[in-house]
């Protein structure tokens, strides 16, 4: 760790709680105003500091809205596998999975900074990487589920386990978007509904949720 000496005696850099302090003022900044009409001046304001300063830390908005993606990501990912790794009934982990991978309305916070920031995936290969990253882990998650419902005898896969599980994240990326737009086309119960019984038909499963 860097340190500064003052008075003779050093004292650690507070570079890291900054940076920390950034993240959080671009992540509230981009929930108020969103990804379009976002400016460096608004994180500024947000963390009551100077562009200049900002840029101190951040070389550019977007290197500061990348660490926001990266760790809205590493969150959404940490609670759904935790949600899930909590259950122990095949059925109900599916079913937990699947409700923990949907926004839980059209404010859920992790999934409109997810989305918000997955337009700058189509033009920056850093933050596609992360998105393909994203998606990935969702997908093992999903095929570690039904494997072990299968290995049970509890489902009876329609066919491989990593098929219907990213044909379930397609499904799931789609609808959040819809529940998460400004008017949204499903409510989070009907995209609950597509979900499981797309998941039922393909694990000839009975799934309640």
């Amino acid at each position: 760790m860097i340190t500064r000496r003052i008075g003779g005696m050093p004292r650690p850099s507070r570079a890291h709680e900054k940076r920390g302090e950034l993240v959080a003022a671009a992540r509230q900044a981009l929930l108020d105003r969103g990804l379009l009409d976002l400016r460096l001046r608004d994180v500024a304001d947000q963390a009551a500091m100077s562009t200049g300063s900002v840029l101190y830390y951040f070389p550019t908005l977007g290197d500061l809205l990348y660490e926001v993606q990266r760790e809205a990501i590493e969150r959404f990912c940490v609670d759904r596998e935790e949600a899930a790794r909590r259950e122990l009934d095949p059925r109900r982990r599916l079913v937990v999975t699947i409700r923990a991978g949907l926004p839980t309305g059209p404010d859920d916070e992790l999934c409109r900074l997810i989305y918000e920031l997955g337009a700058y995936a189509r033009r920056d290969a850093a933050y596609a990487a992360q998105h393909i990253r994203l998606c990935e882990r969702q997908v093992a998650l999903y095929t570690s589920v039904l494997e072990a419902g299968a290995a049970t005898g509890v489902f009876d896969l329609t066919r491989d386990a990593t098929t219907i599980a990213r044909a379930l994240v397609s499904l799931e990326d789609g609808l959040g978007l819809h529940i998460t737009q400004a008017v949204p086309t499903f409510t989070v119960p009907q995209a609950e509904a597509i979900l499981l019984a797309y998941a039922a038909d393909t694990t000839r499963c009975r799934l309640e949720a």
